[in-house]
């Protein structure tokens, strides 16, 4: 046996069509006048919701993904415009029945079919859009930023150092060398006495000079480098508890 429809359930439902395809969430819930059951619900479609389209509830039933109807997107998304204002005329509902091929019923005395609102009547669990009686979940959220910080300075310094080189250089010196030879009678006269040559040798030796000359250049220049850092934080939020006496207490 299909479970009835309670409209509190249905409020702010997903809305699924026979080939899985999503088509918003319920807005409001229609009740038909004989029965006072869901007949129609309302689907917030469009850009942030803002557009409301009528689904009939004919064959509908509810599981953990929502409300599944057995009309499809294209067939939604091609129903009559109609203001969700309060109730349904019975041009109205006799222009939805037509479009979605339901035989359309008989019309309460008044020619009026009413609607179960959408947040807040005691049998509808939710509010009406004129009711006052309302209460706003809030809760906290992270909300992360950067700011440029000093971390450091840095400098760049020269400074001198001493270190010993050593440099092998080819250098040259004269030597004396006597070179003796034989003299023949003929080459001249002889005398015998003292005498004496002088002769001044010469050497070369290392000379060290410096001079001061470029090797390297360095400079300081800063890059921006990108990394990813995880931040956490404990936030709040409230939460809704729905007290019935009938059915004990439920949280949302």
């Amino acid at each position: 046996m299909a479970r009835t429809l309670q409209p509190e359930e249905l409020i702010d439902s997903a809305v699924v069509d026979p080939e899985g395809n999503k088509l918003g969430k319920v807005g409001n819930v229609y009740l038909a006048d004989a029965t006072h059951q869901p007949e129609w619900i309302t689907v917030k479609t469009g850009l942030f919701g803002t557009k409301e389209s009528f689904v009939p509830l004919s064959g509908a039933h509810t599981d953990k993904d929502g409300v599944h109807v057995r009309v499809d997107k294209d067939r939604v998304s091609d129903a009559p415009r109609i203001d969700a204002d309060g109730h349904l005329s019975p041009e109205e509902s006799t222009q939805l029945y037509q479009h979605y091929g339901l035989p359309v019923p008989r019309t309460s005395p008044d020619g009026r079919m009413d609607r179960g609102t959408d947040r807040g009547k005691a049998a509808m669990g939710g509010r009406d859009k004129r009711d006052d009686r309302a209460m706003t979940r809030s809760e906290e959220r992270l909300n992360v930023g950067t700011e440029q910080v000093e971390t450091g300075h840095v400098r760049l310094r020269k400074y001198v150092v001493t270190e010993e080189q050593q440099v092998t250089v080819p250098v040259r010196h004269e030597e004396v060398r006597v070179e003796r030879e034989p003299v023949t009678r003929g080459d001249g006269t002889a005398e015998i006495g003292e005498a004496e040559q002088d002769m001044v040798l010469h050497a070369e030796k290392p000379v060290v000079r410096k001079e001061t000359v470029p090797v390297e250049r360095a400079r300081l220049r800063k890059e921006t480098v990108s990394d990813e850092q995880t931040v956490s934080g404990k936030v709040r939020k409230e939460q809704f508890e729905v007290t019935d006496d009938d059915r004990g207490r439920r949280r949302s």
